[in-house]
């Protein structure tokens, strides 16, 4: 099936905001403006790549699909948790070296939880009512003191809904949605949101948006946490779908990186925690640090979705042989 540029474009721009929200996130508390484009970046980066990855997750019923999910989430996962362990420790992150293999570090949860979200489609595709019971589900994981970030239990239940509904989206909803009424009722609705995310969002309910603490641990145990968690399902649709809405369907020259967004995703990691280490942008004006992090942003997504990156990385993260190797073999 040919590939749909737009869902290309989606993504690059998304992993684009992804590595911006990690390098922000260590300078976020020196600027207002810094923070409120982090709490903007976070309140839909995530959600919009998980509906996407469940709106390609069609055939997770055919022979097969959940080994094939298997080898693209769960054996990179535990590669790149053993080489992020050893990472921390080497760098001075960890004092000690500790392999954690069920506590995923960082970036890493969204493998795990990917492979669950694959596997709760089982059930939740031919149950009734599956996607109000999923929100659910997602509402009352909150309440539970002890998950926490073991096995990613408590953001696989809250991102699922958002997954279970992009399943459940068909292209001709995108299409809709890629109409030129709905791109100009979008801006002025991210406008909005950044503004509101500049002026009214407050610092303190920042966690809300990981996804990865329980209501207790986030200072609402009681009925007001599964109140903010309903807020903040909302907030976070109408702005994943307002960014949806304005993303390009044409061909363009860096449309093509947003086929290898796994790349990026995986491997970005390692230098902003080193960038994190030295602080190179603590001496600069705010007009340069801003767009000193643009550029290493744009940056770091060009060289980690490249042909070379691809190839020379892929027997890690696909379980590919490079491609002289398979060569020899036909």
């Amino acid at each position: 099936m040919e590939r749909d540029a737009y869902f290309d474009n989606a993504r690059i721009f998304l992993i684009l905001f992804v590595v911006m929200g990690h390098l922000i996130t260590p300078i976020k508390a020196d600027s207002d403006l810094l923070y409120a484009l982090y709490k903007f970046i976070y309140l839909f980066h995530m959600p919009a790549f998980i509906l996407i990855s469940g709106f390609f997750s069609k055939g997770f019923d055919r022979p097969g699909y959940v080994k094939k999910v298997f080898k693209k989430t769960l054996i990179p996962y535990a590669f790149f948790q053993l080489i992020y362990c050893i990472f921390y420790y080497a760098t001075g992150y960890e004092d000690q070296l500790t392999l954690k293999l069920f506590d995923p570090h960082w970036t890493l949860w969204f493998l795990m939880s990917l492979f669950f979200w694959n596997l709760l489609l089982k059930l939740f595709a031919k149950l009734p009512y599956a996607l109000p019971i999923a929100f659910a589900l997602g509402i009352a994981v909150g309440y539970v003191p002890f998950f926490g970030s073991y096995l990613s239990i408590d953001r696989t239940f809250t991102f699922f809904p958002i997954f279970l509904l992009g399943y459940m989206l068909n292209k001709k909803d995108f299409l809709i949605l890629r109409r030129s009424t709905f791109k100009w009722i979008s801006i002025p609705v991210l406008i909005g949101i950044f503004a509101v995310c500049y002026t009214i969002f407050p610092d303190s309910l920042r966690t809300w948006l990981l996804c990865s603490n329980s209501y207790a641990d986030m200072g609402a145990g009681d009925w007001t946490g599964g109140v903010f968690r309903a807020f903040f399902y909302l907030a976070m649709l109408v702005t994943t779908f307002s960014f949806l809405a304005i993303v390009p369907s044409k061909q363009f020259s860096f449309t093509k990186y947003g086929q290898r967004t796994l790349y990026i995703y995986l491997l970005h990691g390692f230098f902003i925690k080193i960038i994190g280490l030295n602080n190179p942008l603590e001496n600069l004006s705010s007009f340069l640090q801003y767009f000193t992090l643009l550029l290493i942003a744009i940056t770091l997504c060009l060289i980690l979705g490249s042909r070379p990156v691809k190839r020379l990385t892929q027997p890690l993260i696909e379980l590919k042989p490079p491609r002289f190797l398979a060569a020899q073999r036909e």
